[in-house]
């Protein structure tokens, strides 16, 4: 049985490919306190759409799967 962790690495992997298929990229960086951490890249960290991409695409698709998920923070 997969952990939490694992899980949310599994997840970040499968939107990757469209993060990269934009110019972007998204790395995890850890999992902790029911915060996901991550560091948007490439176009992906100064595009105007970030906000509504991390909370609306990465955060739903995480908290859909991972019930002690309470966020996503994006750090620079």
């Amino acid at each position: 049985m997969k952990n939490e962790t694992e899980k949310i690495i599994e997840i970040i992997n499968k939107l990757k490919p469209f993060l990269i298929n934009d110019g972007g990229n998204i790395e995890f960086i850890k999992y902790e306190d029911g915060i996901v951490y991550i560091r948007m890249m490439g176009a992906c960290a100064n595009c105007q759409m970030l906000d509504l991409t991390l909370k609306e695409g990465i955060e739903a698709a995480i908290m859909s799967e991972v019930e002690s998920v309470r966020g996503v923070i994006n750090v620079a």
